[in-house]
């Protein structure tokens, strides 16, 4: 990995203008790495800098890094609350956040799948947009036999995305066991009456 010099002003001083052109240019040949470097010089040269940090944290975000992502989301948003697009953006890496944490939560032996929900709930609230904890939604609620509440969930994930495979196949699936679990309590309660 190259490592870029960085670039003085006449003063002596480093530029912070020359660190974050040369992150972007990093970012454009696809060396997230250093363009994270290079936002992180940027940082320490003006540590007031909201803009450097949101800037940051989305190439965190884009790399997987999603805690580092978070902390500077935060950090931008503490520095310049007046600026809505870093609210939103951090709110996106909230969720994303909530999520890995959850599928975490999931993956474990036994699973705290009401746990898991909870934080999936946030994550949507968070980002409505966010397809992966609707899909994550719909799964755990399927597990726990809550049919109706999965639909929902896939039903949600099909209208935002509507030629995702696995969201189609998880609404069809979720309304066929939701029917059938119906149409079987229909036939009980018709027993009884008898």
């Amino acid at each position: 990995m190259l490592y870029h010099q960085p670039v003085y002003k006449e003063d002596g001083r480093m530029d912070v203008d020359s660190s974050i052109k040369k992150a972007y240019e990093a970012i454009l040949s696809g060396d997230f790495e250093q363009a994270i470097l290079h936002f992180d010089e940027a940082i320490a040269l003006e540590p007031t800098n909201g803009a450097a940090y949101y800037k940051c944290s989305i190439t965190c975000a884009r790399s997987g890094k999603w805690q580092k992502a978070l902390a500077l989301a935060e950090q931008a948003v503490s520095l310049s609350p007046e600026h809505m697009e870093y609210q939103f953006h951090l709110e996106n890496v909230k969720a994303k956040a909530l999520v890995i944490e959850a599928e975490s939560i999931l993956s474990n032996s036994p699973a705290r799948t009401e746990d898991a929900l909870e934080l999936l709930h946030e994550a949507s609230r968070l980002d409505p947009l966010n397809i992966e904890a609707l899909l994550m939604l719909g799964a755990a609620y399927a597990t726990l036999n809550r049919y109706d509440e999965a639909a929902a969930c896939a039903r949600d994930a099909v209208r935002l995305e509507p030629e995702h495979s696995a969201a189609r196949r998880l609404f069809a699936d979720m309304n066929r066991r939701s029917r059938t679990l119906r149409a079987k309590s229909g036939r009980t309660k018709r027993r009884r009456n008898r």
